[in-house]
């Protein structure tokens, strides 16, 4: 039962992200979404990093579906380069000239919430950090061209031309009008 709402979930903010990548506007609401997604991804769930994250998605309005699509997308992706982040944590950690800024943060009131003194948190969030303006534009160009080109010649084909005059288009329509995107 419990599988089933979670694919229920995925599948209903798949069918959102879609729907939002077919509407007018968002290009950078949806690219900050997918790359903020990362940084969700590569963080651990119960984390000072994820509220953050948070509430940085609500107070930029950012899209929320965008960022929990691409946070699953990221979180499968963790689990293959913990090796390599583990490595690269470790090498930030030991830093002998940042080794007093280490010890001064952790003697913060809520910065050893974040866990930054795990190698593997600290790893992921420096490789994700790094790779966020690559994943940012990356992201935009994608939206872009897939707005231009696939939706465009997907509307242009028979078959959604087919699709559109039946009934069942027809229904949907009243559906979304009624219900919207829920």
């Amino acid at each position: 039962n419990r599988k089933v709402k979670t694919m229920t979930l995925l599948i209903k903010q798949l069918i959102n992200f879609i729907r939002l990548l077919h509407s007018e506007g968002g290009t950078q609401q949806i690219a900050w979404g997918l790359t903020l997604g990362a940084f969700l991804g590569f963080s651990p769930f119960f984390s000072l990093q994820t509220f953050l994250i948070l509430f940085i998605l609500l107070i930029f309005k950012i899209q929320f579906g965008a960022a929990f699509l691409s946070a699953f997308f990221f979180k499968l992706v963790a689990y293959i380069i913990d090796p390599a982040a583990d490595v690269l944590g470790r090498t930030v950690l030991e830093i002998s000239s940042l080794r007093p800024l280490w010890t001064s943060l952790y003697n913060m009131p809520l910065i050893p919430y974040t866990r930054f003194n795990n190698s593997i948190v600290m790893g992921s969030f420096v490789f994700a950090l790094l790779i966020s303006p690559f994943l940012y534009f990356g992201f935009k160009v994608m939206i872009q061209k897939y707005r231009t080109h696939i939706v465009h010649t997907f509307e242009q084909s028979k078959a959604w031309k087919a699709f559109k005059a039946t009934k069942i288009y027809d229904w949907y329509i009243k559906y979304d009008d009624l219900y919207g995107a829920r």
